[in-house]
């Protein structure tokens, strides 16, 4: 991937997991994460990715989420609609907490005041599940779940799915409110409802 960023956008930068940064203060920079969900690769588990983001001024514009076993790869892109394989997908709707069902990578990236924070959100949903790394960003791109709260994540980890996530009508932010991008902190919430997004933001504060 890099090899064909660098012949074709020779002053675009590069951020990735592997083999670190390349030009990263340029306007615009790939974010790379060949294989995001290693624990699941090397254990036979088809929900690991690989993720492609590019930035402009630091910010998500385009994402793709690619898993090669299922041959499922998610598109996004800022100012069209998301989809799945070529068709275009949304989010469901979700009125409150009680009825939602969450994701998060696993229960050990969370420590200290997060870990406590994200036991109330935890606590408040109808059903909360672990494991999927970034299949489960696509999962509710698609309409299939409806919260992803996560922390201790990098750049590779979650700018690929901004633009999918927004591209399908979801919302993306930090636990904060504000908006994802290179320089965030690593934690995350996405919500495929609007009214979700703001009640998990409101029990995140605590």
């Amino acid at each position: 991937m890099r090899e064909l960023i660098e012949r074709r956008f020779p002053s675009h930068g590069i951020i990735g997991e592997e083999f670190g940064r390349m030009r990263d203060d340029a306007e615009f920079v790939w974010v790379l994460d060949p294989i995001d969900g290693t624990k699941s690769f090397i254990s036979g588990v088809p929900l690991f990715g690989t993720l492609i983001a590019l930035t402009r001024a630091g910010r998500p514009i385009l994402g793709v989420i690619d898993q090669p076993i299922l041959r499922e790869r998610w598109l996004g892109a800022v100012g069209c609609p998301s989809t799945l394989n070529g068709t275009a997908i949304r989010c469901r709707a979700c009125s409150d907490l009680a009825t939602a069902t969450l994701f998060a990578t696993t229960p050990e990236m969370f420590h200290g005041a997060d870990a406590v924070s994200f036991a109330r959100i935890s606590a408040a949903v109808k059903l909360t599940r672990f494991g999927a790394d970034c299949y489960a960003y696509g999962l509710l791109a698609t309409g299939l779940i409806d919260l992803v709260i996560e922390a201790s994540l990098k750049p590779y980890d979650f700018c690929a799915m901004i633009p999918i996530i927004e591209g399908a009508g979801g919302i993306a932010s930090d636990w904060r409110g504000e908006k994802l991008g290179l320089t965030s902190d690593g934690r995350v919430v996405v919500a495929g409802d609007q009214r979700v997004h703001e009640a998990a933001l409101a029990l995140l504060d605590g």
